[in-house]
């Protein structure tokens, strides 16, 4: 995801993955290398086939010239149970790529939620559950990437 065409074609197709899984995101960043993402439990499947509707589709959309993969084989899992955690996590996301030296501004990198959090602008991926008058969907969250 080293262009920025390949960081809009992440955000859209997990935006997709996201409608049709049912989850709720509570953050995410898109890096040139990795992603991370917080999620709700699906309402549809559970994680490990949420990550592996996302990157199958990731990869078809960007592998156009042949190449034989495009991730990593596996993928760090981490339940999230307090709101000390959820913090920690969400701040790692955002502040990501800035310590990477990639923007000087958490807010200038638009593969975040960031924006949403900051300035409650509505990004290219759906999180309604911040907005009034909707609620968050189930209560256990994970993080992943």
């Amino acid at each position: 995801m080293g262009s920025v065409c390949a960081r809009d074609v992440f955000v859209d197709v997990f935006d997709k993955v996201r409608a049709r899984y049912r989850f709720d995101v509570l953050g995410y960043v898109a890096m040139p290398e990795h992603f991370h993402f917080m999620i709700t439990e699906p309402d549809r499947a559970d994680p490990s086939v949420v990550m592996k509707a996302l990157k199958q589709t990731v990869a078809r959309r960007l592998l156009a010239d042949g190449a034989d993969h495009f991730w990593q084989k596996r993928f760090y899992d981490f339940n999230v149970y307090s709101e000390e955690k959820f913090a920690e996590k969400l701040k790692y996301m955002h502040q990501n790529p800035v310590k990477r030296g990639l923007v000087k501004n958490p807010e200038d990198w638009r593969w975040s939620s960031y924006r949403t959090y900051a300035f409650k602008e509505r990004g290219p991926v759906k999180m309604d559950w911040y907005f009034p008058p909707y609620t968050l969907g189930k209560p256990r969250v994970r993080m992943l990437g």
